[in-house]
């Protein structure tokens, strides 16, 4: 029994590449192969940045880039997805190897890779939907920060501290060359890492002005390395490249080692999964009259692009938005523009690692630093920040966090704070109204007390519905009382237990509880945590109005005459 028919027993035909994936047609094939000609040009510099903002070295980032990038497009879920390394993922990978060392990423990246797989055999790629926007941009801003943060010891000519705090490494920087140069003793290092980010910035801005198809970052790196070239600038460069890709091997497991690395696999996979993910529906919406995409086997996909990745010798990987918007605008139709894009890359590291090793780092800095500058919508952020308070404030604390902390945290914290605001705006849509009882008014009336609860009986807003029912009831002396429970959106395990809490109050108290309108979704429950169980009788649960106020006034009637309440046998 083959693979693929192992996967077909389990029913994730729809997970697997098919005939439909590419368009064979030589016009489309054409687009696709220019399309990927010029991702790649584009990636090549950020492959290589992002390899060495992880730690894990530019070799890394060029593996990542082509074996994910090739693996990701033919299993992925979308068309156009250009997947390799990206910023925010060497964000979360520069502490692991600060703390791990090199040889965790093998592990860490394969770990990750499998629980993302898993993810998408399981269905899970529609969670994504429930991330709420304030906490990707405050995410997306705080990766922007922190990518550009990492740069800055590069830009200088400084040595950034391994492990540390970028925020806290950044300043120490700064307040190093600041001091280098009040003595004016700041070197030649430091002057030539400052104009080559400078000559790097400068190019990627106006180049695109003066043609939209430049590949801006490339011709930038570029000519920044031939100025240091021929000026022999005194800059740190990227060092030696391999000439190929490395051979496969298996990473060295141990108990030890798997229980500390779990939690960041947990971390990088969490990252790997929404990142694609959204990277994926921005690309879907980018097509004229739109695209569709498969998250699950998106999540597939990706997945196993990381598991080949770590078993080359590479780092996690994730669809990347800036490529893949690349892609899109220069006329991909397939996922063969991203194939082509790993192969654009494949033939520089068999054929220029020479060159490409003589870059300086201060060149692939500047990239990162633009990157980081472009990555930040300052229309978003106004449009956060305008929309509401809460919004605004949960936009804020991820951005904060992410930056301060750690990025999983501040994923985390946001989706708590967002919670929180959103069961605070519905526990106060949720109400309960004192109604007026239909029709002419009868002798009595001023008995009986009629109250429509609205939106959600949960946890949140349980307590005060139950409170201003009961207060209500017991000041004005009221002998009835009918609950009028059909535009109850919502009634959670505590809400019904808190109907039975208050039906059981009342009635201890001498005061008869009417149900009317029990929605058929919501009756299940409610018999479950016995709200009708305390009501005196069956019969006190009602379809309609009228046969609820009706019985409403033959109790009140009969109270005031001092007469027992006869009870019904069945239900109305």
């Amino acid at each position: 029994m083959t693979l693929r028919d192992v996967l077909v027993r389990l029913d994730v035909r729809d997970l697997l590449p098919g005939r439909d994936d590419y368009d064979l047609r030589p016009r489309a094939i054409g687009a696709d192969l220019l399309a990927g000609l010029t991702v790649g040009v584009v990636a090549l510099p950020l492959a290589l940045a992002f390899g060495v903002s992880s730690g894990v070295g530019p070799a890394a980032g060029l593996v990542t880039a082509v074996l994910a990038g090739v693996v990701a497009a033919v299993f992925g879920g979308s068309r156009f997805q250009v997947s390799g390394p990206t910023g925010a993922m060497a964000v979360v990978l520069a502490p692991v190897v600060a703390a791990y060392g090199l040889p965790s990423v093998a592990l860490v990246t394969m770990l990750g890779g499998l629980i993302v797989l898993a993810a998408g055999l399981l269905r899970l790629g529609r969670v994504v939907t429930f991330i709420p926007w304030p906490v990707v941009e405050g995410f997306t801003l705080g990766i922007a920060a922190i990518i550009f943060l990492q740069q800055v010891p590069a830009a200088i000519g400084q040595a950034a501290t391994v492990g540390g705090n970028t925020l806290v490494t950044a300043a120490r920087a700064v307040a190093d060359a600041a001091g280098a140069l009040d003595a004016l003793a700041l070197d030649a290092t430091t002057l030539w890492s400052l104009a080559t980010v400078a000559l790097v910035a400068a190019l990627m801005l106006v180049l695109p002005r003066l043609h939209a198809a430049i590949p801006a970052s490339l011709v930038a790196v570029v000519a920044a390395t031939v100025l240091a070239e021929v000026t022999r600038a005194p800059v740190a460069r990227i060092g030696t490249l391999p000439d190929g890709l490395p051979v496969p091997a298996l990473p060295g497991v141990s108990t030890t080692g798997l229980g500390d690395l779990l939690g960041a696999a947990i971390a990088i996979a969490a990252l790997a999964a929404i990142e694609s993910l959204l990277s994926a529906r921005v690309a879907a919406s980018m097509v004229p009259g739109g695209s569709v995409y498969h998250p699950d086997r998106e999540l597939v996909g990706q997945g196993l692009a990381s598991l080949a990745s770590g078993l080359f010798g590479g780092m996690p990987a994730t669809g990347a938005i800036a490529r893949t918007a690349v892609n899109v605008r220069s006329g991909a139709r397939t996922r063969l523009a991203a194939v082509v894009h790993a192969l654009v890359i494949l033939a520089v590291i068999y054929l220029a690692t020479g060159p490409v090793s003589r870059i300086p780092l201060a060149a692939l800095a500047g990239v990162l630093m633009v990157t980081a500058f472009r990555m930040i919508g300052a229309g978003t952020i106004r449009a956060v920040l305008r929309s509401t308070r809460s919004d605004a404030a949960t936009f804020v604390v991820t951005a904060v966090i992410t930056v301060a902390f750690d990025l999983v945290e501040a994923v985390q914290i946001g989706l708590v704070v967002a919670a929180f605001f959103a069961l605070r705006r519905v526990a106060r849509a949720s109400s309960v109204h004192r109604e007026p009882l239909p029709g002419v008014a009868h002798e009595g009336d001023e008995h009986i007390a009629l109250f429509r609860l609205d939106g959600a009986m949960f946890f949140g807003a349980s307590d005060r519905i139950l409170t201003e029912v009961t207060d209500t009831s017991v000041r004005e002396n009221v002998l009835v009382v009918i609950l009028r429970l059909s535009q109850l959106g919502m009634v959670d395990a505590t809400g019904a237990r808190a109907l039975a809490e208050l039906v059981g109050a009342l009635e201890q108290r001498g005061i008869t509880v009417l149900v009317k309108g029990v929605q058929p979704r919501h009756r299940k429950l409610m018999t479950t945590v016995g709200v009708l169980d305390e009501l005196r009788h069956e019969s006190h649960l009602f379809l309609t109005l009228d046969d609820a106020v009706a019985h409403a006034r033959s109790h009140a009637r009969r109270a005031d005459e001092g007469t027992d309440v006869p009870q019904l046998d069945g239900r109305r």
